[in-house]
């Protein structure tokens, strides 16, 4: 078993509000909090502490009330702080939904987590409604932050000046939020994660991140993702910086917000990072302000850091974890040049970790010098999830008996701590970030009538980047193309789900149980 080589970390037993926020003071308080970087529009802490209160007070006046779900189908804007921490401060656990998703994805959502609200903002209503239709959500439990007709507004809800309720939970055991994850495989399932799991990662990711109340951290990175969720939304309020939101991502307008207010911490995904190596239009902005990019969500290569940190004048490092570990695991620490910045670096504080053999479940020694076998990621700490919601099944699969949540990614450990993932285990595709499970696009392929059987990976595009790719065996005679399978599958699933590469083979390998062998197809793509 392996601990991290860094000191473990007090985590309070209180509530992510409580943690985040009651400790701030007259010097604080009137410090910005979040700016709007589309419009440049400041809140302060003194003015977010509040706004947080009236909507839980809001909340609990319609009858929300401790457990209570609450959808939040959102950009990144500031309102998304004050209606995600207004939830939780009203004791009701907020399932975040992204916001590139479907109707029918959205209601699914609802309909798992048993969310009886909603709250979406105007240019997404179209979908939220249809969805809370789905559900059987009214309209005035769809909650339009920027106001509609017939809907209750921010506004609204804000000027009826209602106190925030006083409540009372376990920590340790209440629900705070409810994301949703493929975890290893499969279609997406609800992630139970307590107060006590979001306050203890916050507090194993403070002795690494180097962020503080000078800083201004750049939020491109959806909030309703775990990774923008806890890193961004809460990290960044904990260390008092001022947090720059940005709705979605546009490359002049992501490097305008970086330059025009000078973000220091700007935390990516590594196809943004291939944009900064690579885009000839990046020249044309001051930059020179950021001190780190930070990078996770999916592996970032060692030399497109380098060039990164080359081009920028920067320092580029990344991380490691899961929705179900809310999400991290691994950082690398700033200021550490000798890490070798294709790994991950080590563990977070508080963190056990065992690097086991697929095939035999044992135990893979740490060499005295240089890198230990490969084996699949077992970890263990107060930031792994308590389960999968009305899952027992899956939770079983991912977490054993004895607390050591499965990753289904295959690691090595050097002999100084620093681990590196080599392979994967699990079958889940990570797409700029976002993650995508096989049998979701294996079930829409199989609905096209030319087509015979389908097999999904993950497949390198030209940047090295992971992209969907479908194996596909048509029908017999059928004359179907990549471009058919393709535009099939984008009308029928987000967008980050589309299949962006095919391939035609003669069958589908399986095993004897009748398992895809996908092991066997990504040998054949890499050739």
């Amino acid at each position: 078993m392996l601990r991290s080589p860094l000191a473990d970390v007090h985590i309070p037993a209180v509530t992510i509000y409580d943690y985040l926020f009651s400790e701030l003071d007259e010097t604080t308080l009137d410090a910005v909090a979040i700016v709007d970087g589309t419009t440049g529009a400041e809140t302060t802490y003194r003015q977010l502490v509040a706004q947080i209160g009236l909507f839980a007070g809001a909340l609990a006046a319609r009858g929300i009330a401790v457990g209570d779900r609450v959808g939040v189908l959102c950009p990144n804007v500031p309102a998304f702080a004050t209606v995600f921490h207004g939830i939780l401060r009203a004791g009701a656990t907020a399932t975040t939904i992204n916001s590139l998703y479907t109707p029918d994805e959205i209601a699914n959502q609802l309909d798992d987590a048993g969310a009886e609200w909603l709250v979406t903002v105007s240019p997404l209503l179209a979908g939220a409604k249809a969805a809370a239709a789905q559900r059987g959500i009214a309209d005035d439990h769809l909650i339009v932050l920027d106001g509609a007709d017939g809907h209750p507004s921010l506004r609204d809800l804000l000027g009826e000046g209602h106190p925030a309720p006083d409540v009372t939970f376990d920590p340790a055991t209440h629900l705070a939020v409810l994301p949703y994850s493929s975890g290893t495989t499969g279609r997406p399932k609800g992630v139970m994660l307590t107060h006590r799991n979001l306050v203890a990662n916050v507090a194993q990711c403070r002795p690494l991140l180097d962020v503080d109340h000078t800083d201004r951290v750049l939020a491109v990175l959806p909030f309703f993702h775990i990774y923008g969720m806890t890193v961004l939304l809460n990290f960044a309020l904990r260390q008092r910086a001022g947090l720059v939101t940005m709705p979605r991502f546009d490359l002049p307008e992501f490097l305008r917000i970086i330059a025009e207010h000078r973000t220091t911490w700007v935390f990516v995904a590594p196809p943004i990072a291939v944009a900064l190596a690579k885009h000839p239009v990046v020249d044309q902005y001051d930059l020179s302000a950021v001190k780190v990019i930070f990078s996770g969500a999916a592996p970032l290569d060692g030399a497109l850091a380098a060039a990164v940190a080359t081009r920028l004048g920067c320092e580029v490092v990344q991380g490691y974890g899961m929705t179900e570990t809310s999400p991290a695991v691994n950082l690398i620490p700033a200021g550490r040049p000798e890490i070798d910045k294709s790994s991950i670096g080590p563990l977070v504080p508080n963190t056990e970790a065992r690097i086991v053999d697929p095939e035999t479940g044992a135990d893979l020694a740490v060499p005295a010098e240089g890198d230990s076998a490969a084996g699949e990621l077992w970890v263990r700490g107060p930031q792994v999830m308590v389960g999968y919601l009305n899952r027992p099944d899956a939770t079983a699969e991912m977490l054993d008996a004895d607390g050591w949540l499965h990753t289904g990614d295959i690691a090595t450990v050097s002999a100084d701590g620093m681990f590196r993932i080599v392979d994967r285990l699990k079958e889940l595709i990570k797409y700029k970030g976002y993650q995508v499970a096989p049998a979701v696009l294996e079930a829409v392929l199989l609905e096209h009538p030319l087509v015979a059987d389908a097999a999904v990976i993950g497949a390198n595009d030209d940047d090295g980047q992971e992209v969907p790719k479908a194996f596909v065996v048509p029908q017999k005679d059928a004359a179907l193309t990549a471009e058919d399978v393709m535009t099939f599958v984008a009308a029928r699933v987000a967008p980050h789900e589309k299949v962006r590469q095919v391939e035609f083979i003669d069958a589908i390998p399986k095993s004897a149980s009748g398992k895809i062998l996908r092991k066997d197809l990504r040998m054949r793509d890499r050739g």
